[in-house]
């Protein structure tokens, strides 16, 4: 399900009371519970048994805000109507359908300097008249903090600015940012002292005792004199040390994301991204105000920790895109594309990874003595490491290019895999090389058996082999040999063309091929290609494909095939008591495996 993530604007709950009391709540995740108590995770409680524990909720969709009956026992109302969901706008009143109860003023801002003003008034209530002065002047600078926040500036300056306005306001000896590394490990990442001096991080020691109980307890640690604190704070060796009377530790977190699925369970809270910390060695007072601003700026801080955290993950996201990318062109480039052009065989080919990159791959080159090689091969598991080992693989076999046995690369393969087993990756592979006069010498690695359609029918020519190269340390390769009739045509295949499933989960599996493939002897390679996909797009409808899927046919097609003996038939060169030629697609001779 996609994720509902908190929109740009800001959405604030003025919260009447019976009283008339008023007071006011930042809406900071999706979604939002509203009812009486704590009990079952509310976000706004209550006061009011005639209200129900699971009440109402306020979530997000496609960045808009509506608010929901959760179970409210007299109904919700929204401006006095009835309702059971209604998006919210700016102003709209939310009641419970009581007469001497609460009511909820739904306001939101988008950001702009014009409406951020009002909200930033309501966020921080009323001020005093006990403090005119110093309340506006404190005002003007988290106004000036949080326009700052709306700017391109960059993001240590930005930080760097509000973490002078939080010493500034507070009248703290100096404070400091701790964002959390990649192992959440607290780290300080700018230090200030009182008139913007700058510190450096590594010269500062915050109190670790005071920063853990604030994680623990989830909830900022407001500490105005440290000789009236608890022992175990007053008695923490950095406070002692440093000789420290005031602390404010105040947690930063990540804004919570909900999916649909998870809306009617209590959403736990975002990821820690850090601490915002002050202190002091002079005794302090820190006013309602002093408060409501320092929870501000926290916000404000959280807001932009996360943010330039989710810009370096969507960076980081587009780099591994790229080099995918990159990876999928190379390998998408070795794949051969212009076919040996041959009077005595044709070729035709395709490949379709499940993922950007695959573990499958087929190639066709030239041998030795006019001879042509060509090979199937299918990686375990998919994606950059499957595409690595194919690459190698390929590179391995094309080698034999320069004259090496068939056998010895294979042995030599096998062992190099397994002496590096941490790789953890193994590989079938069905390789063969033909001649002009049908000879066909092979190696069946572990692959599924190729068909071979001869005069129409398709068999399963070649299900006997040795096991996957990168399995088995002690497994020994030997190659055999088959002679091909004009005609005869080989459909070489990896599993992800059996093992194709339908919505229903049910595979394609060898009958269906074999199917297909029966009654067409001389059907054009690219036309039997075609019926081979055909057939298996229109099994699947559509579902999607956990496994990659290759084809290759190669068909031989010399016009003068003269009548070969056994004695004609090359063996292999590792083994050349162990091969034997037949005119049937049964009778091909392998070696066993050890």
């Amino acid at each position: 399900m996609p994720e509902t993530i908190l929109p740009g604007e800001d959405a604030v709950l003025e919260v009447v009371s019976p009283d008339g009391a008023r007071r006011y709540v930042r809406v900071t995740q999706s979604p939002f519970l509203i009812g009486r108590g704590a009990e079952t995770g509310n976000h706004l409680q209550l006061s009011d048994r005639r209200i129900s524990r699971n009440c109402a909720a306020i979530v997000i969709e496609a960045n808009r805000f509506y608010v929901e009956d959760r179970g409210q026992r007299r109904g919700l109302f929204v401006n006095g109507e009835k309702v059971e969901s209604r998006e919210l706008q700016n102003g709209d009143v939310i009641t419970f359908g009581l007469e001497d109860s609460y009511e909820i003023l739904f306001r939101f801002s988008s950001g702009s300097d014009e409406a951020s003003i009002p909200h930033l008034l309501t966020r921080i209530e009323h001020i005093t008249s006990s403090e005119p002065s110093g309340g506006l002047r404190k005002l003007n600078r988290l106004l000036e903090a949080t326009a700052l926040l709306h700017s391109q500036r960059p993001l240590e300056e930005v930080l760097a600015y509000m973490l002078d306005q939080a010493v500034s306001i507070t009248d703290a000896d100096r404070g400091l940012l701790l964002e959390a590394d990649a192992g959440g490990m607290l780290k300080v990442k700018l230090a200030r002292r009182s008139g913007g001096l700058r510190l450096p991080p590594e010269s500062v020691t915050p109190s670790q005792t005071a920063i853990q109980l604030a994680l623990r307890q989830e909830a900022p640690v407001i500490t105005e004199d440290l000789a009236q604190a608890e022992m175990h704070l007053q008695a923490a060796h950095s406070i002692v040390a440093q000789r420290l009377r005031a602390v404010v530790v105040i947690p930063l977190w990540a804004m919570t994301r909900a999916n649909t699925s998870e809306s009617m369970v209590n959403i736990k809270r975002g990821e820690s991204l850090g601490v915002l910390y002050l202190d002091s060695r002079r005794p302090a007072a820190f006013s309602k105000l002093d408060r409501q601003i320092l929870d501000v700026l926290a916000a404000d801080a959280s807001t932009i920790l996360h943010n330039a955290r989710l810009v370096e993950h969507e960076r980081e996201r587009q780099r591994l895109e790229q080099e995918i990318n990159i990876a999928r062109d190379i390998q998408q480039a070795l794949l051969p594309r212009n076919f040996p052009d041959s009077p005595d065989f044709a070729v035709t080919g395709v490949n379709f990874p499940c993922l950007s990159v695959g573990g499958d791959y087929f190639d066709v080159f030239p041998v030795s003595d006019g001879r042509t090689a060509f090979v199937i091969a299918d990686v375990s598991g998919k994606g950059l490491g499957a595409a690595i080992l194919t690459t190698m693989l390929q590179g391995a076999l094309s080698g034999m290019t320069l004259g090496t046995d068939p056998a010895r690369v294979f042995n030599h393969v096998n062992r190099f895999l397994c002496d590096h087993s941490e790789v953890g990756r193994y590989a079938t592979v069905f390789f063969g090389i033909l001649d002009g006069d049908g000879h066909l010498e092979f190696i069946n690695a572990g692959h599924p058996s190729p068909f071979l359609i001869r005069r129409g029918t398709a068999e399963e020519a070649f299900t006997e082999g040795s096991f996957p190269v990168g399995l088995v340390p002690e497994a020994q390769y030997t190659a055999a040999c088959l002679k091909l009739e004009p005609g005869d045509t080989l459909v070489l295949f990896t599993d992800g063309v059996t093992e194709a499933m339908d919505p229903e989960d049910e595979l394609f599996g060898m009958p269906r091929l074999k199917k297909v493939l029966t009654g067409q002897p001389e059907c054009p390679l690219e036309q039997l290609q075609k019926c081979v996909l055909e057939a298996v797009e229109n099994f699947t409808r559509g579902a999607r494909q956990a496994d990659d899927l290759t084809l290759l046919i190669v068909r031989y097609r010399a016009t003068a095939a003269s009548a070969t003996t056994e004695s004609d038939v090359p063996s292999s060169a590792s083994d050349s008591d162990s091969s034997s030629s037949s005119s049937t697609p049964g009778s091909s001779s392998r070696a066993a495996s050890n």
